[in-house]
Order: structure tokens, then C-alpha cells, then sequence
């Protein structure tokens, strides 16, 4: 256990890193590249159907050689394959952290406390693959005996963004389906809006909550329910309901139809569940054949993470160049970049991932942390971005690492205008590593043959520092493959920091103090002047709900 704690600081590379920092803080991009003719091939790994290009990101050959160093000195290897073993490495859970087990083939056994839940596992996969077919085919019929034209999967956090993302940068795949619709938000305007064009006789819904507890979860589905028990009656309820949950009590007493109930357990992170029966939605969206692409894509990555060698290694690197621009570089951001519309949640799919699992204050073993850990996480469709915030990452004061996803193909068929995408992408990516002198300024406004005082005038304006840090990640094509590759590909990276920093990246507690606190604040929100006692900015704010609610 204590070689487990070892984190990042008490590693030799990590000195060497610190004086590499000093260096390179002071060495623009564009030396890197005057000084090393092969950049490109030294800082380019391929793997799993992805390619990662990180020669516009501030390192050079000493600095990789480090970070693999430090990569060995922490045991990454080891700890990695005590992660996939099911070994309790959530330590103040006491559980195993086998999302990836969930993108296996079954037939191999896969112990978890001494058990072997392969069989179980595979038997709720079938189970899960099954109602999505039947229910895409239109064999699941609602309470009047029709197909379903509408399924609304309703969750929050883990439960919401992976499929709802997933959903949307596979559209070209959801053809001849059910539309598929989520809700999360507990102020009900996104399931008003849903409701208003619904046809309950054609709706089904799946409530996706571990415990059936959730607050925001279980506010939506009742309102759902209500709608469905006013406009078919209480005995048309189980056929429109279905659920992914552990709570057999609670979902009996809603009335979800006891042949739609799904389990998930407890060595998966809400947050790494799009794998399980979380992702019946997206199941029921791309159906059987694209979903298991997708757990293949997946699995083509947890193979690469496990075997490649460092320096190939593209979870390793992504997560040790993180640590590296973090700590050692002091960039406290980082923004995520696709140049495919269909990946624009991706972003907010990410913050949670990276944010709830690295977003600590103490390490392991329960000491202070002593490092910056985590980066924001932030982002939008790319050519979006270059035409809102692309200004302040160019020129602003506040910097930013930056991961460029660029598929080279069209997920829509017009390649023509993916080929403008391309270019503006790669465009962007030289501009911000390569930046525009001083000298380049003047040399430009010299040819529109502008007077010199006006040159001088305008060149601190038009100057681009560059050096600015470039991930730049390309694929083939977005399909499920590709994208079950991406977001292993994410997770793993995260893991990786969070090996260096020492900290547990599969709880977080942190989440549950405004839960608590929201819980104890609802009657205090229905009759505001119970509110005696609590802080004066609480009370203050009471009183403008109290002035100002209509009902």
C-alpha cells in the first residue's frame, strides 16, 4: 500500500521535469521546431485507429524521456493492471473499478470479491441489447398496442451525458428508430418542451438512476408519470416505463414494467457507465450491431493502454502531458476543441469525467495534495469556437492547453465542406503554436503599401505570441468504433493523472454536500419564513422568492 501512494513529487523525474519546465518556459514553440528537424516523428503516436500529434505542445525529446521515466518510477504499469484485475483501487468506497470489463467479450472469468460475474454480466448486456431491438423493431409496443415513435431517457450527471452525447455525434446511425430524447434538468423546462409535442401513446420513458433516489431523477419522472397516468390511466403505466436501477422497491411502487428493469453495479462510476445498461438509450438509437462496435472501439483502446509502450502509448501520453501543463507549466485549462458539430457535447461529457474524477483535495491516503490537480475543462464545436472566445486563446492574457479532434472524413457525406474543416483546423492549430511576429506583421502591412507610421501603429495589435500548447487528435471517421475509442481514450487519461497526483479518481464526495443541503432547503423554499436561524444571505435571497413567485 505505501509503494501504491507513491505519487509524482517523490519521483526522481520529477525534478528533472521541474528543471525542463524552467527551459522550456522560456523557448517558443517555433524554436522547438527550428532545433529538431524530425519534431513531427518524435512527437507523433499512433494507436487504435487514432493518432495523437503533440509536436505543437511545449516539450521536447528531454521532457517525453521524463514523463516516461516518471510514468515507470510510479508503477503505471502495474497499477493499471490492478485496475483491470477488479482489484478495490476506489479505496474510500472499497470497490473495483471495472467499467472497462463492461467492453469485454464474455467467456472469461472476472472476479470481483472472490466472484466471478462474467456470466451476470454478459446475461444483462443480452438482456439490455435485446429491449433495444424489440423496441426499435416496434415487437415492444405501448398500453394502445403501438410502436414507440418517442423514448425519453430521463437521468442526471453519469446518467445523462454520455449517452445524450453519444446520441448526437451518432446521428447518422440512428436511422429508422425511435427518437431518442433526454432529460436531466430538474427546473422541468427541457421535459415541458418534450411533452408538448409528444403523443403519450407512443412514448415510452427510462428512468436511469442507480438508487432511484436521485432528486432531479425522480422529479422528471414523476412528472412524466403524471402526464402518462392523465392521459392513458393508471393501468397503461408499466408498458411506458422502463428503468436502470437497483432499487427493485422503488421501481414497483412507480409501476415500471418488471421485464424493463436493468441492473448496473457497483464498480461502475456513474460517470464511466455509457458502457452498461446506462447505455440502453443509445442501444435503442444505433441498435445492436453499432452498439457493439462501440464497446469494440472501447476495447481496442483498453488493449493499447495495456500493452503499447510509452512513448506509443496515447492514454499515457495524453494524461502525462496534462500533468506536465498543469503543474509544470501553470496552464490551469484546457479546451476541447472538435471540428465535428456532432461532438458538441463532447465537451460537457468531458468536465465531468475529468472534473468529478480528479477535482481533489487530498491524496490517498488522505494528506493534503500537493499539486494543482485537474485541469477546468471547456470547449465548443471548433470553427464555432474561432468565431467567439478563439480571440482571447490567440492574444488574451490567460492561457490555455488545447485539444484540436479532427476526423478526416465527413460524418455527413459532404466532404467538400469537412475539407474546410480540415483546413481550418490545422490553420489554427500552426497559429497558435507558431504565432505571427513582430516581423511578419511589418512584412504584411509593408506589401498594402500603408504609411509607416501606421505600420508601427497597428503591429503590437496584430502580433500572435503563438507557444501556445497543441494536442492535435485525428481519426478516420466519427462512427461508434471511433467514438467507443475516443472516450476510452479520455478515461484512461484521466487515470493516468490521477497516478501522479495520488489522488482516488472513482469517488467523489464532493458532490454530496449540496444533495445534503438541497434536501434540508426545500421547505425552507416552499414557506420562506421557516427560515429562522439560517444565514442572512440564505434569508436574504428567501425574500425575494417570497416577493417575486407567481404561485
Amino acid at each position: 500500500m505505501t509503494r501504491a501512494l507513491r505519487t509524482g513529487t517523490d519521483c526522481a523525474a520529477w525534478r528533472e521535469l521541474q528543471s525542463l519546465a524552467g527551459q522550456l518556459l522560456s523557448t517558443p514553440t517555433r524554436r522547438l521546431f527550428e532545433q529538431d528537424a524530425q519534431r513531427f516523428a518524435h512527437c507523433c503516436a499512433q494507436g487504435a485507429g487514432l493518432a495523437l500529434d503533440y509536436s505543437r505542445q511545449r516539450v521536447d525529446v528531454r521532457v517525453v524521456d521524463s514523463l516516461v521515466a516518471l510514468a515507470d518510477q510510479l508503477e503505471l504499469r502495474e497499477r493499471a493492471a490492478a485496475m483491470f484485475a477488479g482489484e478495490p483501487i476506489n479505496t474510500t468506497e472499497g470497490r473495483a473499478v471495472l467499467h472497462t470489463a463492461l467492453r469485454r467479450p464474455g467467456g472469461t472469468p472476472l472476479l470481483v470479491a472472490g466472484q466471478d460475474v462474467d456470466a451476470q454480466m454478459m446475461a444483462e448486456r443480452e438482456r439490455m441489447l435485446d429491449f433495444a431491438e424489440r423496441v426499435r423493431s416496434g415487437a415492444i409496443r405501448s398500453s394502445a398496442g403501438r410502436p414507440f415513435n418517442l423514448v425519453v431517457s430521463i437521468g442526471i450527471g453519469g446518467s445523462d451525458l454520455g449517452p445524450a452525447m453519444a446520441v448526437q455525434a451518432l446521428r447518422p446511425f440512428c436511422a429508422d428508430t425511435p427518437r431518442v430524447a433526454f432529460v436531466s434538468n430538474v427546473d422541468g423546462n427541457e421535459l415541458s418542451d418534450l411533452l408538448r409535442e409528444a403523443d403519450a401513446a407512443r412514448t415510452l420513458f427510462i428512468i436511469c438512476s442507480k438508487t432511484f433516489t436521485t432528486l432531479e431523477t425522480l422529479t422528471n419522472a414523476r412528472t412524466a408519470r403524471a402526464w402518462v397516468l392523465e392521459r392513458l390511466g393508471a393501468a397503461a403505466l408499466p408498458a411506458h416505463f422502463a428503468a436502470v436501477s437497483v432499487n427493485t422497491r422503488a421501481m414497483d411502487e412507480f409501476g415500471v414494467h418488471p421485464e424493463y428493469r436493468f441492473t448496473m453495479w457497483d464498480w461502475v462510476g456513474g460517470r464511466y457507465s455509457i458502457w452498461s445498461a446506462i447505455g440502453v438509450s443509445l442501444a435503442i438509437a444505433i441498435g445492436r450491431t453499432h452498439f457493439e462496435a462501440f464497446l469494440a472501439g472501447g476495447r481496442e483502446l483498453d488493449e493499447h493502454f495495456r500493452t503499447a509502450a510509452w512513448r506509443e502509448n496515447l492514454p499515457a501520453l495524453m494524461g502525462l502531458l496534462a500533468v506536465w501543463n498543469i503543474d509544470l507549466l501553470g496552464l490551469p485549462t484546457l479546451a476541447v476543441l472538435p471540428y465535428d458539430s456532432r461532438l458538441a457535447r463532447l465537451p460537457a461529457y468531458l468536465q465531468q469525467l475529468q472534473m468529478e474524477s480528479n477535482g481533489k483535495h487530498v491524496k490517498l491516503d488522505g494528506s493534503p495534495t500537493t499539486l494543482p490537480t485537474c485541469a477546468v475543462i471547456w470547449g465548443e464545436p471548433g470553427d464555432n469556437a474561432q468565431h467567439s472566445f478563439f480571440q482571447l486563446l490567440h492574444q488574451g492574457t490567460q492561457r490555455a492547453a488545447l485539444d484540436l479532434l479532427l476526423p478526416i472524413n465527413s460524418s455527413s457525406g459532404n466532404q467538400p465542406q469537412q475539407n474546410l474543416a480540415i483546413a481550418s483546423c490545422l490553420a489554427q492549430a500552426e497559429a497558435f503554436a507558431l504565432g505571427h511576429s513582430a516581423a511578419e506583421v511589418r512584412e504584411e502591412l509593408a506589401r498594402s503599401k500603408l504609411p509607416e507610421a501606421r505600420i508601427e501603429a497597428l503591429i503590437p495589435h496584430k502580433v500572435h505570441e503563438g507557444s501556445r500548447p497543441v494536442s492535435l487528435l485525428l481519426f478516420e471517421q466519427l462512427d461508434p468504433r471511433t467514438l467507443g475509442r475516443l472516450i476510452a481514450l479520455y478515461e484512461h487519461a484521466v487515470f493516468v493523472q490521477s497516478v501522479v497526483w495520488g489522488n482516488n479518481a472513482f469517488d467523489q464526495w464532493g458532490v454530496e454536500l449540496g444533495k445534503q443541503l438541497c434536501e434540508r432547503f426545500i421547505p425552507f423554499v416552499e414557506k420562506p419564513t421557516t427560515a429562522g436561524g439560517q444565514s442572512g444571505s440564505l434569508q436574504g435571497a428567501l425574500q425575494f422568492v417570497q416577493r417575486w413567485r407567481h404561485g
